[in-house]
């Protein structure tokens, strides 16, 4: 019995072997590509990265981010002081001001351009013979914060006379104090150069920048201490102005009728002078 299964079991681990032995003689033989590993590719030649105007850009360009492109050459094509491009770099030339002309495609250098916190910078941004007035707004004065820079404004005054010297119905007035004149910086971002990215969340701008001959100047820096200065934006086209009969002044009584009627019932009051040379009072009913 047990010489038999010794047997049984000898023949069970021959057709065993011979199995293996034929599995292994009819499977391929390996690819000699395994043996030998492909050689790696050449490394790619090295290239520098550097910006360039994406069009021609005259002198007294405020640049915006669409102005630059980037290309790349050899590090040996590469002109001296160029800009690499960079969140760093786009930062400090938003809202500069170019200094000289590019041509399309031409490398933009450091030196080529005048940067907002340059000394110097708003001089440069101003055209010839005008001035910069800065004027306090808040968010109603200030149009709700809507003002952009390049925007072309009006300067709307408005005053109360003393009660003495006005009756009731003309006692707050409005002028125009200037008109259509460039905004040229809201608070700290000069014109162009503010993009929507730029602003703050919530926040309303504090101080209106424009850019006025020197007695406009003079006007605005008296109207501010005359009453309050509130900023109306004009329409871009010149041709949708809307014709209203223009009034050197625009009392309380023309804008409401109640006073105008009031000022009536209270009698006109006007200011003699005689000739001891003292005002006094008159008031007709």
């Amino acid at each position: 019995m047990i010489l038999r299964l010794l047997i049984i079991a000898s023949l069970v681990l021959s057709a065993v072997g011979l199995g293996t032995l034929g599995f292994q003689l009819l499977m391929p033989a390996p690819h000699a590509a395994t043996e030998a590993a492909a050689p790696a590719p050449p490394p790619l030649p090295a290239r520098a990265r550097f910006l360039v105007a994406t069009r021609a850009l005259s002198a007294g360009t405020l640049l915006k981010d669409e102005d630059f492109a980037v290309r790349e050459l050899p590090p040996e094509q590469v002109p001296d002081g160029v800009l690499e491009p960079g969140d760093e770099i786009r930062a400090e030339l938003r809202g500069g001001l170019l200094k000289q002309y590019l041509d399309a495609g031409a490398p933009v250098r450091r030196g080529d351009v005048l940067r907002p916190r340059d000394r110097g910078f708003l001089a440069a941004v101003l055209r010839p013979g005008a001035r910069a007035i800065s004027v306090g707004v808040d968010v109603v004065t200030g149009t709700a914060g809507l003002i952009w820079p390049g925007d072309q404004v009006d300067l709307i005054l408005t005053q109360e006379l003393p009660a003495a010297e006005a009756p009731l119905s003309r006692r707050i007035v409005g002028e125009t104090l200037l008109a259509d004149v460039r905004v040229i910086a809201v608070d700290q971002q000069f014109t162009q150069g503010a993009t929507a990215a730029d602003a703050t969340p919530n926040r309303i701008a504090r101080t209106i920048t424009l850019e006025v001959l020197p007695e406009q100047a003079e006007r605005v820096a008296v109207g501010s201490r005359l009453g309050r200065i509130a900023l109306t934006v004009r329409a871009i086209e010149a041709a949708a102005a809307m014709a209203f009969p223009k009034a050197a002044s625009v009392f309380g009584g023309d804008v409401s009728p109640a006073l105008a009627r009031s000022s009536v019932s209270d009698g006109i009051r006007m200011r003699v002078i005689e000739g001891d040379g003292q005002p006094r009072e008159v008031t007709f009913r």
